[in-house]
């Protein structure tokens, strides 16, 4: 089987891939502002609710942080394959895009799995607002 990858198909992902980017990049320096408010809150008051909340920011920080590496890398091969496409390297290039491909489907995912970590933090945030309504604390 003697697959052909043409210039354009690696440049397909380069709007794709920015975009995802620039949205990790908001939602790190989002998460970076966050961890500033939390830590002079910390050290006016430690608590354990500050606590728990600064080490799930962590883990969200850090998982935003290999989703920008891998969709960073992704670019990258893309690049580098329609290099290869332009030498004539084309078994290789077909390799490497195959290796931006499964680059952008991990970062994904881990946005996904980020996104179920930042929805059920938020949904405690709820849960205790309501508990504190019922029991009149406003």
């Amino acid at each position: 089987m003697h697959e052909q990858i043409t210039l354009t198909t690696p440049a397909l992902l380069f709007s794709a891939i920015s975009l995802i980017l620039l949205a990790y990049t908001n939602r790190f320096m989002g998460y970076a502002s966050l961890i500033r408010g939390l830590h002079e809150k910390f050290k006016a008051n430690p608590n354990e609710i500050l606590k728990g909340q600064i080490a799930n920011l962590r883990k969200r920080l850090y998982l935003t942080r290999n989703m920008q590496i891998l969709g960073v890398g992704s670019l990258f091969l893309c690049v580098a394959a329609m290099f290869l496409i332009f030498i004539g390297q084309q078994l290789i290039t077909i390799w490497i895009f195959g290796i931006a491909l499964v680059m952008m489907i991990t970062s994904l995912g881990l946005s996904i799995y980020e996104i179920w970590i930042s929805v059920k933090a938020l949904d405690l945030h709820l849960g205790d607002m309501e508990k504190n309504k019922k029991e009149g604390k406003s």
